[in-house]
Formats: C-alpha cells, sequence, structure tokens
C-alpha cells in the first residue's frame, strides 16, 4: 500500500511503526474471509482492509476521528484472526491499537459510551473493585429485563448484568503475594495473579498451582504485580496499559534478579497477547526497553510452559472435549497445538470445533461495548460447540469461559482444570457429577 506520510509525522515512533505496516498491506482481501463482523456484516469497511483504509487516512493526515472511524473500529473484536491468514505479515493488532489511542486523543465520545468506557476501565483491573462492581450487578441482576428496556444505555447494562455470576464467587487463598515451593524444584516460575480471572474464577490459578508442584515446580505470585495492562490497552488508555506494564516488569525484574525465574506463567491467554508485546509497547522508554523485552520473552502460556515437562500418557478416559481456541490463544500468540495434545496424552478425546477460527465474541469488553454482535457470534459458537457432542468445553481465557457459559448448560472450563484433574488434583468445579476419570 502506497503511503504518503510527512516526514515530520513519520519523526513519531507510533506513526512511522503504524506507516510501516501500511506499507506491508497489499489490498489482497484474504483477511475478509475470516474476520467475524465482516461475516456477520459483510459491510467492507467492518473488515481488516477496510478498516486499514480508513485508519490510513485518519493518520497518514494527522486527522481526528470521525464517528465513522469510530464506528467501525469499535466493531473490531481485536480476536487477529486477520494476522493468521493474511499472506503477507500485515501486523493490525499494532495498527489498531494506534488506532484506538488515537481515537481516546482526538474524538469526544458521547456521554453515555464515555461512562461504560470509564466505568470498565476503572473498575475490572482491580481486583477489589471489581468484586464490589460485581456485587453490585449479582444484586441487580434479577431486574436486568426492566433495566435492559432503558434508552440509550438498556443494551449494554443488560449486557453486563447478563454476564455477571448469580452469586459473588468467594475470595481464594492463593491470591496474596506469596510463594509455592517444592523441596527439589527443578524450575521457579511467576504465576500471574491477574484480575478479572481469579475474581471470577479463583480455581484456574489455583488448579495451576497445585499441578505444577506436582511437578516439582516453584512458585511465586510477585509482590507488586498488577493487572497486565490488555483492558485499558484495548480501550485505547495508552497511558495507563503502559504503567500497568512498569509496574509489573518491575515486580518480575525484582525476582528474575533475585532468586531467579525461567518462565512467567499465564492463566488467560488474552493477558498473554499483551505481556509478549511488552517489548513492542515500551521500546521508546529507555529506562525499561531492555526490561520488558526480557519479560516478554519469559512469558508462557501454562500450556506452552507445560510441554517443556515430563507428563505421564494418562490411559484413555470416556469423555469428550471440545476445545475452543481463544482467539488470543491461536491467533495474538499462535499457539494452536499444544492444548490439545496435552489433554490428549491426559487421555481425553479431544475435538476440534468447527470454525475455531472464528471469534466467540468475549473479547475482553466487547460482548458489553457491543452486545448485539457478541451474542450473536455467541450463538454461533455454540452451535459450532454442540456438533461435537462434548461432555466438557475446554479453553484458556476467562473471556471465552464466561460468554460460552451463557449460552450453554455443557461445563466450560479452563484446559489447566482438567489436566490438574487427570493428574490427581482437584475436580474442577462445575463438574461436581461427572465422573470417568
Amino acid at each position: 500500500m502506497q503511503t504518503n506520510f510527512s516526514p515530520a509525522s513519520l519523526a513519531d515512533s507510533h506513526m512511522a511503526a503504524s506507516e510501516k505496516i501500511l506499507r506491508t498491506c497489499v489490498h489482497c482481501g484474504f483477511c475478509t474471509a475470516t474476520c467475524p463482523t465482516y461475516l456477520l456484516l459483510g459491510d467492507e469497511l467492518d473488515s481488516p482492509r477496510g478498516r486499514i483504509y480508513m485508519i490510513k487516512d485518519m493518520l497518514e493526515y494527522d486527522k481526528p476521528a470521525t464517528a465513522q472511524v469510530v464506528k467501525h473500529v469499535d466493531r473490531c473484536l481485536s480476536c487477529l484472526s486477520c494476522m493468521t491468514t493474511c499472506p503477507s505479515g500485515v501486523n493490525y493488532m499494532h495498527l489498531v491499537d494506534h488506532a484506538r489511542a488515537h481515537i481516546e486523543k482526538t474524538y469526544k465520545r458521547p456521554l453515555s459510551d464515555r461512562f461504560f468506557r470509564a466505568v470498565l476501565a476503572n473498575l475490572m483491573p482491580y481486583p477489589n473493585r471489581f468484586r464490589l462492581m460485581l456485587l453490585g450487578a449479582v444484586a441487580m441482576r434479577p431486574f436486568r429485563s426492566i433495566i435492559g428496556k432503558l434508552p440509550v444505555i438498556g443494551a449494554r447494562a443488560y449486557a453486563a448484568l447478563d454476564l455477571a455470576p448469580s452469586s459473588l464467587p468467594g475470595r481464594s487463598a492463593d491470591q496474596k503475594p506469596q510463594s509455592f515451593t517444592v523441596p527439589t524444584p527443578i524450575k521457579r516460575v511467576a504465576l500471574l495473579g491477574g484480575c478479572v480471572q481469579p475474581v471470577l474464577k479463583s480455581g484456574i490459578n489455583t488448579a495451576t498451582i497445585e499441578l505444577l508442584q506436582r511437578l516439582n515446580v516453584d512458585i511465586v505470585l510477585a509482590k507488586g504485580e498488577t493487572c497486565c495492562g490488555s483492558l485499558p490497552h484495548h480501550m485505547g488508555r495508552e497511558k495507563v496499559s503502559l504503567d500497568m506494564a512498569r509496574t509489573n516488569i518491575d515486580a518480575w525484574t525484582r525476582e528474575i534478579e533475585g532468586e531467579g525465574l525461567d518462565a512467567i506463567i499465564i492463566t488467560a491467554s488474552g493477558c498473554g497477547t499483551t505481556i509478549k508485546d511488552y517489548a513492542f509497547m515500551l521500546r521508546d522508554d529507555a529506562a525499561y526497553a531492555a526490561k520488558a523485552t526480557k519479560v516478554a520473552a519469559l512469558a508462557k502460556d501454562i500450556t506452552e510452559f507445560l510441554t517443556s515437562l515430563e507428563l505421564t500418557r494418562l490411559d484413555d478416559k470416556p469423555l469428550v472435549v471440545a476445545y475452543h481456541s481463544a482467539c488470543s490463544m491461536q491467533h495474538g500468540q499462535q499457539i494452536k497445538d499444544a492444548p490439545k495434545n496435552l489433554l490428549k496424552n491426559a487421555g481425553f478425546k479431544v475435538k476440534d470445533v468447527p470454525e475455531g477460527h472464528i471469534c466467540c465474541g468475549s473479547a475482553g469488553t466487547y460482548n458489553i461495548l457491543q452486545p448485539e454482535l457478541a451474542t450473536q457470534l455467541r450463538d454461533r459458537k455454540v452451535k459450532n460447540i454442540a456438533k461435537t457432542k462434548p461432555d466438557i468445553i475446554a479453553t484458556g481465557n476467562i473471556g471465552c469461559i464466561t460468554q460460552i457459559s451463557k449460552g450453554t448448560q455443557t461445563p466450560i472450563v479452563h484446559t489447566v482444570e482438567l489436566l490438574n484433574w487427570a493428574y490427581g488434583g482437584s475436580k474442577p468445579e462445575g463438574l461436581a457429577n461427572m465422573t470417568g476419570i
């Protein structure tokens, strides 16, 4: 793609990076075939190629974002399926992230939009605040149908309340900074505690700790760690997300320089995609660029890390597992076979989901901010999962677990919960009546 950025514009590293990405695009349109919003809406402006044209026009001439640009960029899930499909290697992730930051700086959203985004950005990344948010949502959930009829805010309010659990999950003892040691460790890792996940489903990290300890791995929940920054990052709140990244880098660097780390383990694939991108996000920060590169290199999804260990091949089980590969796992991190191979090695009969490359509609806060499209994608995903006739659904991202569970009665759990159970650990919550291990 030909570009006409001015030399002054290209002096800005963000513009220079985006200009390089734009020049990589050859207009082939392969991305349209795997884009969820183009699949639903059939509008070129709701495809990666269409958005790229709009973003180019906005950034090339340093224009303030228009309502049309905001509408179509907001509809993007950042599922990154287009990046897996693209034969030219267009880094759409970095381009759309830059566009969102530009929108945040140059466009004044309607009041209701600003309100919802402010609530989500200021509550969800902070576990204690998020717990209070859930407490209110649990109380209001019975009235969601009435609230959903309110003008302007109704659809989003209904979506938020419908996604909330019916009761407030309990706290877990392993959420505070601490170490879990074994007598003869073979590796030492930091485990990302997270923000949303430990509040909604603390059993995921508990299962991770149980399994890793049985595999002779020392684990630390680093003091001072915070949200990975992905939620504000994908809402265009660049300063907040970078500050969170720096806070985490400081926390993990203390561990690296102290007792050392072999890996930083992440159990939410959305977080993993962001942490692995810290080196790019902080490339211009002289104080953090090198440390960010080291942290990003150590970041591993739990299934990615488990493949480096020796797990015994277990006997076959009479349980069919539909594996839903989160977009941030298969497209963001390009981890495709490791989770399925681990489940097969544990004895489960694993089935791929038809249209597995298409997003379930969760996408961070997308299922609240774009509820109509998110619901259509969820229903499509659930129908495809049902075709495999599974006993259990497994995935590696809390957003997908929350989203898909609202459309099916089939139990859905994190991949590591199933692995922990298979290798002698606790049975995952929600599988109380299930046998076969």
